[in-house]
């Protein structure tokens, strides 16, 4: 059954060629299986299924089905909240599909509503549109006012349009092709709607409702129908070609949710987490087909291709808006082994004319044949290492730093030989699956790799099993740790069968050896760097409903060094270091720009102002640039056009060959080796200092 719609909608349902949806006869029977599964299995169990989770559920669907409160008006919210608030909860236990696909349908009447509505408006031409008012659009609605009436969502829809055409007239664009370019993208979005199988779309509406549900628990916990199980198993084992990225659909975008280690993605260096995928085309000169609103297994249909062949991506920033939309071009390819393999490079300082040298182990991932592992022979992350270590001895290093910045992880069994290479033995990490008594996985083995000074660098982008490598790290006072805070995942979950389609599930934590997790929270530095991701959108406390961070007991073991009496100091050292630096002045700048950009909640609609405010924008970013390029002894670059040219032949210059890149280059990888110099120093002075004492009668 359909809410009815507001008699102030001139446009009636039985005008529209869109047909209600009905569930699937198997839907009912998985959501049931889900419910029991959760109430049984989940790492939170026997919790109870009642009014404040039906509440729950159904603020999360409407925010599913529209997060920008753009299709609903206030009247159907106030209809749907009287009859389902509290009701949800009686339906999920009985598998009662009919109040999920009853909202469903009436936000899809909504959205053809506005489809036609937009379609009738560009029909109509944009040359209507006045730019000199003085109006703005509110840019984040996720906590507006649904609109009150069909004026009013008109209203709203009428600022978006002037929006689009505005970013697009300043890019250059006619008004001939803005109406042709926006007409075929929401023609193309009433096409899918009208035209997609019923099975499709039912499957969309259970998954959109049943996953409204599976995140009350914790953001990971999901239902994965047929066709995105058979995605998540292709992302897991690596095997797609394509470009190596794992998508998301945020509102009407495309996200780019992380990039695989080594995939040809990652490789190019043109595409970061966050990033929007606007257009996509075949070939360097296949049309761009805009994907604005496309469903998110279309878009991964257009982009997955064979190995060998290119595709290119029209994309723009998380700040960004169309108009400063980049072409991406990408070699699709297969992930190889060989490059998510760990790889051995060397800083070298000049200091007081004598070369002090310190090796880098670069890990993308904690990697393993679980076959070769039990015939101990084969590729693993430690073995690798050992044989680097072995490599950089006789390559005269004085420290060691384990690079895992950007490395989502791997292998449990993998973090904990590879801490076991640089401790005696001990515990690494603790597990804990729901009521029972957490279990320690210790290192056995007594053989030390490497017993010198240790740094670990890590960013937001360091997650599970590097997060529990650098914890172990931390916690032993083995070594300093550099860097970000880290992404702080510190469940685990598996993926379970149903009847249709399959349920990944929490179903243990992990925690450090210190008894603190590392869930929500990561592990925090002794050393931060600025960080090269957003920490307040990148990460497990970027997530709704993430499980807490907590403790348990400390598992028994000794530390190794003593860290934490030297951080004090290392950290002034490190501060008066960069206060000067080019390359860290340039990062605090960025940083500067990207937060005052996503504290903006309007965009003005008055041409003259957004000239403006896009000219002291490229001003700002020609300046900060610049004054990096003059610092290093390069030359400025004298506009914005020749800033963005130099910037991209300086990214593919140092992407060229990353492997032979001068590591020198990089300033978190550069600072890091000076903060372990400066802990080399340190322990020197306590050493003569002891020495000296024991030496006195």
């Amino acid at each position: 059954m359909v809410v009815a719609l507001a008699a102030s909608d001139a446009l009636q349902a039985e005008d529209r060629a869109y047909e209600p949806l009905k569930p699937l006869a198997s839907h009912s029977r998985a959501s049931v299986s889900i419910v029991s599964e959760l109430r049984d299995n989940h790492y939170y169990p026997r919790r109870a299924i009642d009014d404040s989770v039906s509440a729950q559920v159904f603020d999360k669907y409407l925010d599913r089905l529209d997060p920008d409160r753009a299709y609903f008006l206030a009247g159907d919210v106030e209809a749907l909240d009287g009859k389902y608030r509290f009701s949800l909860d009686e339906a999920l236990r009985q598998g009662d599909l009919e109040p999920a696909f009853d909202i469903f349908n009436l936000f899809q009447q909504r959205l053809v509503e506005r489809l036609e509505h937009v379609l009738a408006v560009l029909d109509g031409g944009l040359y209507g549109f006045d730019f000199t008012a003085d109006e703005s659009l509110e840019l984040d609605r996720e906590n507006a006012p649904w609109p009150g009436d069909v004026d009013e969502m008109n209203t709203l829809w009428r600022k978006r349009i002037k929006a689009w055409t505005l970013e697009l007239l300043l890019d250059g664009e006619e008004i001939e092709a803005i109406e042709e370019r926006l007409g075929k993208r929401y023609r193309n979005r009433l096409r899918q709607l009208t035209q997609t199988k019923h099975e499709t779309r039912s499957e969309e509406a259970f998954q959109s409702y049943i996953n409204a549900f599976t995140n009350t628990y914790d953001p990971h916990t999901e239902y994965f129908s047929p066709r995105n199980t058979a995605q998540f198993n292709i992302n897991m084992s690596l095997s797609l070609e394509g470009i190596g990225a794992v998508l998301n659909q945020v509102d009407e975008y495309t996200s780019i949710d992380r990039l695989v280690t080594a995939g040809p993605a990652d490789k190019s260096g043109a595409l970061k987490p966050l990033d929007r995928i606007i257009g996509v085309g075949q070939g360097e000169t296949g049309e761009l087909i805009d994907i604005v609103g496309m469903r998110l297994d279309e878009v991964v249909d257009l982009i997955r291709g064979p190995k060998g062949s290119v595709v290119r991506l029209e994309v723009i920033g998380p700040n960004a808006v169309e108009a400063d939309a980049r072409i991406v071009q990408i070699t699709r390819n297969k992930v190889m082994l060989d490059d998510q393999a760990a790889k051995k490079r060397i800083l070298a300082y000049d200091v007081g004319g004598h070369e002090r040298r310190i090796g880098v182990i670069d890990i993308p991932s904690f990697y393993a044949d679980p076959m070769a592992r039990r015939r101990d022979e084969g590729r693993t992350t430690t073995r690798d290492v050992v044989r680097l270590i072995e490599e950089l001895k006789n390559d005269g290093v004085e420290g060691i730093v384990v690079d895992l910045r950007d490395n989502g992880g791997g292998s449990l069994e993998e973090a904990k030989s590879l801490t076991g290479l640089f401790i005696e033995s001990g515990p690494v990490v603790q597990v804990r699956n729901q009521g029972r008594r957490a279990q320690q996985f210790p290192d056995t083995d007594s053989r030390v790799e490497w017993s010198g000074p240790l740094a670990v660098l890590v960013n937001r982008l360091s997650a599970s099993a590097s997060e529990i490598f650098a914890g172990a790290i931390q916690a032993y006072q083995r070594g300093i740790i550099t860097g970000s805070r880290t992404f702080g995942k510190g469940t685990v979950q598996t993926l379970l069968p149903l009847s249709r389609g399959h349920l990944k599930i929490t179903q243990a934590k992990y925690y450090l050896i210190s008894g603190q997790s590392t869930q929500h929270q990561g592990v925090i530095p002794d050393i931060e760097l600025p960080a090269a991701y957003d920490i307040d959108r990148i990460g497990e406390s970027a997530l709704d409903d993430a499980m807490p961070w907590d403790r348990i007991s400390p598992a028994d073991y000794s530390t190794n060094g003593e860290v934490a009496s030297f951080v004090g100091e290392l950290q002034a050292a490190h501060l008066r270091r960069v206060a000067d630096d080019p390359d860290f002045q340039y990062l605090r700048a960025m940083t500067e720009r990207d937060t005052e950009l996503r504290a903006r909640t309007h965009i003005s609609l008055n041409r003259e102002t957004r000239e403006r405010d896009h000219e002291a924008d490229d001003a700002r970013r020609l300046a900060i640039w610049n004054a990096r390029l003059v610092a290093r002894g390069d030359t400025p670059a004298l506009d914005i056009e020749e800033l963005e040219r130099h910037r991209d032949e300086v990214e593919l210059a140092e992407l060229a060959d990353a492997g032979s890149q001068d590591p020198m280059e990089d300033p978190m990888l550069r600072e890091t080796g000076h903060i372990l110099l400066d802990y080399i120093g340190l322990n020197q002075q306590v050493a003569m200092v002891e020495g000296e004492a024991a030496a006195t009668p």
